[in-house]
């Protein structure tokens, strides 16, 4: 029986052989235990072709992207490569088109201005947390500005960030204050106003992610630029040669100050780094920026370090009760020809404003999150009474008022759903809402150490689960679809080929599918949690161009082809050798068991250099197909997950491919040693098994497949289909889209939502 290839166990698991403990199997040390592969970027033929990948060479192989539309493209001669300067230019000019839709989109489907804007305004923040007025001006020594007039309402902000010389302006306020549908106008507004390529482009950017500890604020920033547009992860024209890890795009795009970074969320740093991050970003103090915080988080840390330099600061103020009657009448339905469920309820704030219901109501709808949410669930459904709010007998403090409109907002955007689906989603979010890798803390900071996101990208949605658990799950899902194959394939040939009877033959086929099953599935489980550790496996930022592709430098080549060497042959020494000794076992090794270790490290040895070259050929063809992502390509947080996933179809095709015409050349050439049963198990096993197994193993769509689809839906945490679970809440307003990930719209309803998922235990 001929043994499966799967290189890939070696590819980037970032071990060598002297790092693996001797008591682990001799076959099992090869296939984890492989060199650590290069980290490489590879070129661009033109920057309209879109910069690549910035991942490890395991991760990229096995990611290798293909977007539907650009499969089969014919580049005969790139276009001359364009200066630096205009690669940046169009860089810029394509960034912006892409947020320009994405912020219109969210701001849509946030109904943010439906029917009309709900008024946010501010007004100067005090003085003690602003720089004196001689920075913010920008004025010559001994010169004494006058203050500025800062104060505005949400059309204006871009207006008012332009009265500011240094172009540094803090946006503080309390919790649900508005300060992030801020953001997303003033970012429209800039967008707007850009009169040429070489204007900033502002992009937001959730600072919960960035740990000043170990990363400085310009690299914090390309990160997560080349994480939400793919096409800014290569090096661009006249920054390096290409394959050369020079500085990315990306990099080049914010060390040349053509982003204007919206840092949102200052007090989501981890608690205890906040006075740390302000003077990481003081050391940026001629970097144009708009930061929000809360006003108490901020404060805090200036009273620790220092004011942000050169900064002006505003504060966002409560809505008022006029802001109510002009606003929420217009978002519901008419009750009668002149009047609303409203009407009753805004009245009774007006004529009673003493009144214990009047003022605590009052009092709760003085932000835009809970009119948003009250809105939501009172004017969008024709069958509620706003007029309950006021019942002090069932929400007795602003608390459990503030409690009620965050609890009925699920199931109020949901109510079209059957009944049983409708119970089950708050559930779902709830596991969601403590997934990004740390439990809400409740007053929006969390510990020092934790790490510090509410990002919800697909690639780590897998992370609900520990480490231990995932790699028990890839392990199982891996060895169950090598297992499955193999039994089938060698169920085939005992019956065809060997003169087995039906049920002989099924069962000689499930002991060789238990052997190979059983090694593979724990060869990917430990080589999972030795690469990635508690990390994601991140997805690869390129494509797989079938024609027109571009060069890769020679030293990729060797590393993929050591790696695939490397890995074919381990792995074909340790299942082969597993499977004679159980196949041994079960006939009581009527020749003695040496003999039969003996014929088993043979038969490695000698399927071992069939295979480890045929996975080094099928690495260094993925990496000659390897092309860039445009900028555009990616949109929407699953545009990179489809992309994904059929790249590694194309590799499971590969190896399809490879192994069977290998496979079909021994055989005519071999004389008899290579049968035709041997022909057939050789490709269907190591093509498809192999491939499946690496895939499920060592990809993020696959990790996706099987931690997100099969196991957290299997085991009730979350629904069967994810994906489009995940696009459903973000089209009712659950879910916001940043870059390429989803957040929940707000902190507040994450921390609730996992509270109830925790209470519920």
């Amino acid at each position: 029986m001929i043994v499966v290839l799967v290189g890939g166990v070696v590819a980037g698991t970032g071990l060598t052989l002297a790092t693996v403990a001797p008591a682990l199997v001799i076959g099992l040390v090869a296939t984890v235990g492989s060199i650590e592969v290069l980290r490489r970027r590879a070129g661009r033929r033109a920057l309209r072709e879109g910069p690549t990948h910035n991942a490890a060479i395991g991760t990229t192989v096995a990611g290798s992207l293909v977007q539907a539309r650009t499969i089969g493209s014919v580049t005969i001669s790139g276009p001359p490569r364009p200066s630096f300067e205009e690669a940046l230019n169009d860089a810029a000019d394509r960034l912006a088109e892409s947020l320009r839709r994405q912020c219109r989109e969210e701001e849509e489907r946030r109904k943010i201005q439906d029917p009309i804007p709900l008024p946010v305004r501010w007004e100067l923040a005090p003085d003690h947390v602003m720089d004196h007025w001689a920075n913010i001006c920008c004025s010559a020594p001994g010169a004494v500005p006058r203050p500025l007039s800062l104060s505005g309402q949400l059309d204006e902000i871009a207006e008012v960030f332009g009265r500011v010389p240094s172009k540094r302006l803090v946006v503080l306020g309390r919790e649900g204050s508005g300060k992030t549908t801020l953001t997303i106008r003033f970012v429209l507004d800039l967008l707007a106003a850009r009169t040429g390529s070489g204007d900033s482009v502002p992009v937001i950017f959730s600072l919960a992610s960035w740990d000043p500890t170990t990363m400085t604020l310009r690299r914090w920033m390309a990160a997560q630029l080349e994480r939400d547009h793919p096409g800014l992860a290569e090096p661009g024209p006249g920054l390096a040669a290409p394959g050369s890890g020079a500085p990315t795009l990306a990099a080049a795009l914010v060390d040349n100050d053509r982003i204007l970074p919206v840092l949102d969320g200052f007090d989501e740093i981890a608690r205890g780094l906040h006075p740390l991050a302000l003077e990481r970003l003081n050391g940026n103090a001629r970097m144009s920026l708009l930061l929000t915080s809360r006003r108490t988080e901020y404060s805090a840390a200036v009273a620790v370090t220092d004011v942000l330099t050169s900064a002006a600061a505003v504060e966002l103020i409560d809505l008022s009760p006029a802001d109510l009657d002009n606003y929420l009448p217009r978002t519901t339905r008419k009750a009668t020809a002149t009047s609303t469920a409203w009407d009753p309820v805004l009245r009774h704030l007006r004529d009673h404003p003493q009144h214990p219901a009047s003022a605590q109501l009052a009092g709760v709808l003085t932000t835009p999150l809970m009119v948003a949410l009250a809105r939501t669930v009172y004017s969008d459904s024709p069958d509620r009474d706003p007029w309950k709010l006021l019942d002090t007998d069932r929400f007795s403090t602003p608390a459990a008022l503030e409690g009620h409109l965050l609890d009925s907002f699920i199931p109020t955007v949901y109510r079209d759903q059957p009944p049983a689906y409708r119970e089950r989603v708050p559930h779902w979010l709830g596991h969601l809402a403590q997934h990004p890798g740390r439990l809400p803390s409740g007053d929006g900071a969390q510990d020092v150490g934790e790490p510090g996101t509410r990002d919800l990208a697909w690639w780590q949605l897998g992370g609900i689960l520990g480490r231990s658990s995932r790699m028990c799950v890839i392990g199982l899902v891996s060895g169950l679809a090598f297992g499955l194959v193999d039994w089938l394939v060698m169920w085939f040939v005992a019956w065809q080929a060997w003169g087995y009877g039906l049920v002989p033959a099924l069962g000689t086929g499930l002991l060789n599918g238990v052997s190979f099953g059983s090694v593979s599935g724990l060869a990917f489980g430990l080589a999972n949690g030795l690469k990635h550790g508690d990390a994601a496996c991140e997805p690869s930022r390129v494509r797989v161009r079938l024609l027109g592709g571009k060069s890769v430098g020679r030293k990729e080549f060797a590393s993929r082809l050591l790696s695939g060497l490397l890995g074919g042959f381990g792995f074909a020494v340790v299942v082969w050798l597993v499977d004679v000794l159980l196949i041994g076992l079960t006939q009581g090794y009527p020749s003695g068991f040496a003999a039969w270790v003996e014929t088993g490290l043979r038969g490695g040895l000698l399927t071992g250099l069939l295979y480890g070259p045929s996975a080094g050929l099928v690495f260094t063809i993925m990496a000659m197909l390897e092309a860039p992502i445009d900028i555009e390509s990616v949109v929407t947080p699953f545009d990179l997950l489809r992309v994904n996933r059929t790249a590694v179809l194309i590799q499971l095709l590969a190896f399809g491919l490879v192994l069977g015409t290998a496979g079909g050349i021994l055989h005519g050439c071999g004389n008899g040693w290579f049968g035709i049963d041997d022909w057939i198990a050789f490709g269907a096993v190591g093509g498809l098994g192999g491939g499946l197994a690496y895939g499920l193993g060592l990809t993020a769509w696959g990790q996706w497949v099987a931690l997100v689809r099969i196991w957290l839906p299997l085991t009730g945490r979350l629904p069967w289909a994810v994906g489009a679970f995940l696009e459903d809440a973000h089209r009712r307003g659950v879910l916001r889209q940043t870059g390429a990930v989803y957040q929940f719209r707000h902190a507040r309803l994450q921390d609730r939502l996992a509270g109830a998922c925790r209470s519920a235990r």
